[in-house]
């Protein structure tokens, strides 16, 4: 018996610094997603800005088919392709945006496919929103008990008062992606060249006093209580901080980090890990997928590092390697997200 295909529609590409990643993870969702039962749709945003319709996230694919936008008409529900006299319609009947970053992780995206009425995949638009600000993650999460980074917030070319902070401190960007524009400073002469180089990636920047303990991630899949944890994996370093995605050949693995799956902690550990992860899921409101990152502490305690609302999906990506760990390859986490969001709904 034939089976109706839904059409879904892969975003991938933008104007962010993660562009490249998101092409990256786009090529895995097309090897990897059930053409039996869903007909992809493929449509690339280039650094540019434009919207691109493409066979597949192949190269060159900036250069070929034609222009296309989202129509924010819920009566079209779907892509509008440039034709030689008027627009074509095409019917879309779910989006998995796979975007990293700014204009794509930040709730920019999310808020248009929530104006044109289409179900899509991820994290709603304010918890993107949110969980893209550092410093509004971290408001949030520690009003609902959940430890963070003791740190402070500059906007507006505010001079930085350290009071109660201890050096080494992080210097963020408060809403950027893979560890671009963040410094380690071990003492104050840093300081200045650390938030001038933050600020070239956001004006808003966040500076937090050092966790002393284990990087581990969680992947959460899931909507609301019934959502469900990967693996947890471990970061190891060697020196350094981690950069995830800003090494020079990524494929090949971190220059400074080793990516243990599955964590090397002990059972005790791994449940408050799991449960501090699920429950900054729901309280700030994310829904189908996000990998949470956290520090665990010599005395057990965890505390919260940054959440990621639409992880890497690439060949060497933590979050498909969490949930491949736990018994879901990749094919099965990309059919779940979709039944999530068809279930879901139009926002």
């Amino acid at each position: 018996m034939k089976v109706n295909r839904h059409k879904v529609l892969i975003l991938f590409g933008g104007c962010s610094d993660e562009h490249d990643v998101s092409v990256k993870s786009a090529k895995e969702v097309a090897a990897n997603i059930n053409q039996e039962l869903y007909e992809p749709i493929f449509v690339g945003i280039t650094k540019e800005g434009a919207w691109k319709l493409c066979d597949e996230p192949r190269p060159g694919w900036e250069e070929r088919g034609p222009a296309v936008a989202l129509s924010p008409d819920r009566r079209t529900r779907g892509l509008l392709i440039a034709g030689r006299r008027e627009p074509v319609i095409c019917k879309v009947d779910v989006v998995f945006p796979v975007m990293h970053g700014k204009m794509g992780e930040d709730g920019s995206i999310q808020g248009l496919l929530q104006l044109a009425g289409i179900p899509y995949v991820g994290c709603g638009m304010s918890a993107s929103m949110i969980c893209m600000d550092k410093a509004l993650t971290y408001e949030v999460a520690s009003r609902a008990g959940i430890a963070v980074p003791k740190h402070i917030v500059l906007s507006g070319g505010h001079t930085p008062d350290l009071t109660g902070l201890s050096f080494p401190l992080f210097v963020k960007p408060a809403r950027s992606g893979s560890s671009f524009g963040v410094s380690k400073v071990d003492h104050p002469d840093m300081l200045r060249d650390a938030v001038h180089a933050a600020r070239q990636f956001d004006e808003k920047v966040v500076i937090e006093e050092q966790v002393r303990g284990t990087e581990v991630g969680c992947a959460v899949l899931g909507n609301g209580p019934s959502a469900i944890t990967g693996e947890l994996d471990q970061i190891q370093l060697s020196h350094g901080f981690f950069r995830i995605h800003q090494e020079v050949a990524p494929e090949k693995g971190s220059e400074n980090a080793n990516i243990i799956v599955p964590a090397q902690i002990g059972e005790a550990a791994r449940r408050r890990v799991r449960e501090a992860a699920l429950r900054t899921f729901q309280c700030l409101g994310c829904e189908g997928l996000a990998r949470v990152d956290l520090f665990l502490q010599d005395d057990g305690s965890v505390v919260l590092n940054e959440v990621n609302t639409m992880p890497g999906l690439t060949s060497y990506s933590r979050y498909p390697r969490m949930m491949r760990a736990s018994g879901m390859p990749l094919a099965d986490v990309i059919d779940r997200l979709i039944e999530l969001a068809l279930e879901q709904g139009a926002r």
